[in-house]
Formats: structure tokens, C-alpha cells, sequence
């Protein structure tokens, strides 16, 4: 396969993942830019990937990577989005199921927002994304006992947030 087909077919597969990512990570929903910025750089940069890595982690390094140039060149942020919309799955819930689901998602997206970058990071690879411990620490350059601490850390300051009789792990899934 040539550089292009390799980047074309990770597009396809990847895409939507490195969108979603970029979501969370920037707060913003605004992210097409960022995501064709992140296939770009593969683009440009593709003669270093070696296939050490799985793709999908190499792209989500570089997806962290931009969005980390991203804030940096923004002069303001932004810390609450306008709105939040959830996509709805299933046509077969009831209105009353949807509406409890969009408010869950708001209460964890917010969690999330004002957890610190370390925790953010790793309840999004981990906790949301569904990356394992291994590809979470190739991403963020840590141990893979660093990443389960913190994921462990990060929940617990969850659940603070969410409130002690909530399910972090159970509501992390319901929203997914």
C-alpha cells in the first residue's frame, strides 16, 4: 500500500474516533479542522512511523499532540460549551430515557471538563475512548501502572463530583 492508501484507509477507520476524542479534549464541538490537521501531519510525517505502534495509538498521539498546539495558540478559552448534544443511539427509548441520558451526559461531560488535564486525559482514552492500559500509555508517554492510578485517581474525583451513590463506571458506559 502506498503512504496515501495507508492514510486514506486509517481516515476511514479512525476518523470518527479522533473526532470524538478531539471533543472532549478541546471542549469544543468545532474540531474538522483539528481532525484533518491530525491526518496531515500523519500524511507529512508518515516516514517516521515505523509500525511500532498501532496505528490507532500513533493518531491519537498526534490528535493529542495538535490539540495541545491548538490551546496553546488560543488566547482565551473557553470553559462551558454553548451546548451539548448527545447522539441518540436507539430510536426505541422512550422520551423520559432520552432525556434522563442527555442530562447523565451533561453531568459527566461537565465532570470531566473540570477534572486536571492528567485525569481528563485518561478518563477519555481509557474511560471513554475504551483505549487499553498499554495504548493509553503509549499516547500520553507514561507507565502503564501511571495510567491506572490515575484512571483510578481520576474516577474517584468523579464520583466526588457526580455525587457518592453514583455509578461513574456505569454512567461512563451508559453514555458511551
Amino acid at each position: 500500500m502506498t503512504r496515501r492508501e495507508h492514510i486514506e484507509e486509517w481516515f476511514v477507520r479512525y476518523s470518527d474516533d479522533i473526532y470524538k476524542f478531539l471533543v472532549y479534549y478541546t471542549r469544543n464541538r468545532d474540531v474538522e479542522d483539528l481532525v484533518q490537521e491530525v491526518f496531515m501531519k500523519a500524511m507529512r510525517g508518515y516516514e517516521k512511523y515505523e509500525g511500532r505502534a498501532q496505528p490507532k495509538t500513533w493518531l491519537f498521539s498526534i490528535a493529542r499532540n495538535t490539540a495541545i498546539d491548538h490551546e496553546r495558540k488560543k488566547r482565551y478559552m473557553s470553559w462551558l460549551p454553548d451546548t451539548w448534544l448527545k447522539q441518540i443511539k436507539s430510536t426505541d427509548e422512550t422520551p423520559e430515557e432520552i432525556v434522563g441520558k442527555q442530562e447523565e451526559n451533561q453531568m459527566l461531560y461537565a465532570a470531566v471538563q473540570r477534572l486536571k488535564p492528567s485525569y481528563r486525559e485518561v478518563v477519555i482514552l481509557r474511560g471513554i475512548k475504551g483505549l487499553s492500559p498499554s495504548e493509553t500509555a503509549e499516547i500520553l508517554q507514561w507507565s502503564e501502572s501511571k495510567v491506572n492510578t490515575t484512571l483510578h485517581r481520576a474516577l474517584k474525583t468523579l464520583q466526588r463530583s457526580l455525587g457518592k451513590e453514583t455509578d461513574v463506571d456505569g454512567v461512563i458506559n451508559r453514555v458511551i
